[in-house]
């Protein structure tokens, strides 16, 4: 069915309140969201089948963004996060896109890659070309370690070899490159990496040692632009700003790592939320951020012809939709019903958008009023909430701090006790 991402006042609303616009809109059962609510969330018992030494769970807020545009196509998008102002800041991004047709997106094949060690060779150049004329019979047996996936037309499709010299030696590492289909992969590439070494071993005349997937998964790219309209911006000059920034953070190591820092807030929350592997998405897109030596900026601003701003960002998306959490946690399975999406390539082009918007909205607060203002005064209900305001406590509590300007729990329990007295 068709969504519109556009909720009026959602954020004004109950959390049982937005589960019922959530549902209606979606097309869901009420009940297929009810996992949101921690009683009907992911229980001990599930928990403990799902790592080892379970005590209990930790629960984090899930919000839904609203307003995304992705390839003309309205996304409710759900963040797990527990960062203030990251949902709302996503959604404020994605309305200022949305006027000019919201996010485009593409990628490559979802291929990602193993890499198999090979020590002790006493002549690597000639290694690498004796394994690289035995590219088809490794191609061979690391399919025949998955024939599943070369039914759904994923599988080894190809392999390099790399001589790299260490301090302990010229090493050669052959990658395998393998389209993982609507898998993160790392499953299916380490099994293929582990068939195919004692092979590579007795083409090199060396020995293995490391066969595992490489999380710098440079071969599985996703890339996601967007229009943001000068007048919702603040005008020409928060265009400007943002630009200006932006060149900053694609020379400077220090600005860039706060930069990619915003980016991520917005890409792992949807990670998160989806069940897939944080850590290995944030590998990837960190060591996707050094060229040359330099770590730099993953996105970039520039000013258009007619006044706007547009922005772009390619980073590696290793996502899946089968297997790991995705499919066995609760939460999960619902983050990726609200999404709607079929592929693991549609949900890495989402989470990728997510993160340009996250991107924007960050580096607007920064060109123009400043991060704190609109970020402290979300960090102000936490705050709140820590010094034991209750519900109907709440609101006085948070209007106080935000006006004397003292946003931390010491004076938030002053207040909290001048109000109970009735001062």
């Amino acid at each position: 069915m068709s969504v519109n991402s556009r909720i009026p006042g959602f954020k004004d609303s109950t959390p049982e309140q937005r589960r019922s616009v959530l549902a209606e809109r979606t097309g869901l059962a009420v009940d297929d969201l009810a996992v949101l609510n921690p009683d009907a969330g992911l229980a001990v018992e599930q928990a403990d089948h799902m790592i080892e030494n379970v005590v209990g769970v930790m629960g984090i807020p899930v919000g839904v963004a609203t307003n995304f545009v992705v390839n003309g196509r309205d996304r409710l998008v759900p963040m797990a996060t527990e960062e203030p102002s990251v949902v709302a800041a996503a959604s404020n991004a994605a309305r200022m896109a949305r006027v000019h047709g919201g996010f485009h997106t593409s990628s490559t094949p979802p291929v990602m890659q193993a890499q198999v060690q090979l020590l002790d060779c006493t002549d690597p150049h000639s290694a690498r070309l004796r394994i690289l004329e035995a590219r088809q019979e490794i191609i061979d047996l690391a399919n025949a370690q998955d024939p599943m996936l070369t039914r759904f037309g994923g599988g080894a499709q190809d392999i390099s070899v790399r001589i790299v010299p260490t301090r302990t030696g010229v090493h050669v590492v052959t990658h395998l490159h393998v389209d993982v289909r609507d898998a993160m992969g790392a499953n299916a590439v380490n099994t293929m990496a582990e068939a195919v070494a004692p092979r590579l071993a007795d083409l090199a005349g060396g020995r293995p040692l490391m066969r595992i997937l490489t999380n710098k998964a440079d071969l599985r790219l996703t890339r996601a632009r967007a229009v943001f309209d000068s007048d919702l911006l603040g005008g020409p000059e928060v265009v400007e700003n943002i630009v200006h920034a932006s060149a900053l953070a694609e020379s400077d190591p220090y600005r860039a790592a706060t930069h990619n820092k915003g980016i991520m807030n917005g890409i792992t929350a949807a990670v998160l939320a989806t069940g897939n592997d944080t850590r290995a998405v944030e590998a990837g897109c960190h060591s996707h951020a050094v060229t040359d030596g330099v770590y730099r900026s993953l996105s970039r601003f520039e000013m258009t012809a007619d006044g706007h701003l547009t922005g772009v960002l390619e980073v590696p998306m290793p996502v899946g939709l089968v297997g790991g959490a995705t499919k066995v946690h609760s939460v999960a399975q619902a983050a990726v019903k609200v999404l709607g999406v079929t592929s693991a390539i549609e949900l890495a082009e989402v989470v990728v958008a997510v993160g340009l918007a996250q991107n924007l909205a960050a580096c607007r607060a920064l060109a123009s009023e400043g991060i704190q203002r609109g970020h402290m005064s979300l960090h102000a209900r936490t705050i709140a909430a820590s010094a034991g305001a209750t519900t109907a406590e709440l609101d006085g509590v948070v209007a106080r701090l935000i006006a004397d300007r003292a946003i931390r729990v010491d004076h938030a329990e002053r207040v909290l006790a001048e109000l109970r007295s009735g001062k």
